[in-house]
């Protein structure tokens, strides 16, 4: 069993966890490839080449919040990222951004810049890369929902909203 944490954007992070919690990968997945879809289809191929069969795996949710020119991107790559995984029978959870922040720092609404500290303190877990590091918080948070790792009171009101 393994602990999967997927932060979709046009550098996907990925973090994959073994069942001790030891970070197999971490990367931020790209693509040369720069028009769409195929540059969205080379993504969610990326990433699910990279999974195994019983691998317990967290998503981010979409920010419906977020304005701007990005945003059908985001979008885009999210829903190809679970279309092929649904395709390849792989089940998920979606994890909304601020339950990501809170698992992390025990704030829904806490800055990119704002969490780097609080996952070193919790896991001396460091990137440079914030899709890898919210990857990391969604692959803690699937080990949290197996009950794997102690949890503080607000991962563990996160869990509960999530129905760890």
């Amino acid at each position: 069993m393994r602990y999967v944490g997927i932060d979709p954007s046009t550098k996907t992070g990925l973090v994959i966890l073994n069942k001790k919690g030891d970070v197999l990968l971490n990367k931020e997945v790209k693509t040369a490839i720069e028009t769409d879809p195929q540059r969205f289809i080379n993504i969610a191929l990326s990433i699910t080449w990279e999974l195994k069969k019983d691998d317990i795996i967290c998503i981010e949710g979409f920010s419906y919040g977020s304005k701007g020119r990005g945003v059908s991107t985001q979008y885009g790559i999210g829903w190809m990222i679970r279309a092929e995984l649904v395709k390849h029978g792989y089940k998920y959870h979606d994890i909304s951004p601020s339950a990501v922040k809170k698992f992390a720092t025990g704030k829904g609404n806490m800055s990119k810049d704002g969490m780097v500290l609080p996952i070193y303190k919790h896991w001396g877990f460091e990137s440079d890369s914030d899709n890898v590091r919210d990857a990391f918080v969604l692959a803690k948070i699937a080990q949290g929902l197996k009950g794997i790792s102690p949890l503080t009171k607000y991962q563990s009101e996160v869990l509960d909203k999530i129905g760890g």
